[in-house]
């Protein structure tokens, strides 16, 4: 059982309410988060029309007319948060840990723009910098920037890169880049500015899907080293 943080719960704007546990990237943290957001599928609240899980926090969206009616007339935020702390003070158990979704990646200095002065900021090597970067799980915190757009955590402290002082202004779907301690994957071509280590040819975002994102918060992730010819065999396929 993880030790509960006291959350801060406020308005953000006149639809909308969010439950902040902390500012910082923590497994710990994200488990509470995640451990609210799953409760809160399975027991909706009337009116409550969205949520949105991040790194520490959760959003809720609703309407207030709807809130409005079970508060009896009284502040929708007031009465949802009032129901949320109630619900906050739940102990949180261990996140059960599934099976982490393996990504193959292809680290060539082709598909890899920002790999070789990745060598010069880190002080790693190519090799280095594939090996660390891929023996690692790392959990999906949340999804934002780009449809499907995962955020990960955490890289090895010897590999974390800030990101670009000038974003590109076009990175190439399935690009995987790094940007502080976090690592992702553009779903979509996009601008960016994350520091590109190699790309994969899987279809992180496919609008033709009932489900159109590969990845959602909580999943976990692996990467897995491919070379060029067997990058250009998926895409092949």
């Amino acid at each position: 059982m993880l030790k509960k943080t006291i959350p801060y719960i406020y308005a953000l704007g006149d639809q909308a309410i969010t439950i902040e546990w902390s500012s910082i990237i923590s497994e710990e943290v994200n488990n509470q988060v995640m451990h609210s957001f799953h409760f809160l599928q399975l027991n909706p609240i009337e009116g409550v029309t969205d949520m949105i899980p991040a790194y520490s926090s959760l959003t809720l969206i609703y309407n207030p007319s709807i809130i409005r009616k079970q508060a009896m007339g009284g502040s929708p935020f007031e009465w949802l948060k009032k129901k949320l702390a109630a619900l906050t003070v739940a102990p949180v158990i261990n996140a059960q840990i599934t099976e982490p979704i393996i990504v193959p990646v292809c680290y060539d200095i082709s598909l890899a723009p920002d790999l070789e002065e990745a060598t010069q900021i880190t002080r790693c090597s190519i090799q280095e910098i594939i090996t660390l970067h891929t023996s690692k799980t790392y959990k999906v915190f949340m999804l934002g920037f780009l449809p499907g757009f995962a955020y990960m955590a955490s890289v090895n402290e010897r590999i974390q890169m800030p990101r670009k002082s000038n974003p590109r202004k076009l990175v190439k779907a399935g690009s995987v880049g790094i940007a502080g301690e976090q690592t992702g994957i553009y779903p979509l071509d996009a601008p960016g500015g994350w520091q590109l280590i190699g790309q994969t040819p899987f279809k992180i975002f496919d609008i033709t899907k009932e489900d159109p994102c590969l990845f959602k918060p909580g999943h976990f992730v692996r990467f897995k080293a491919i070379t060029l010819e067997q990058f250009h065999q998926f895409n092949a396929v």
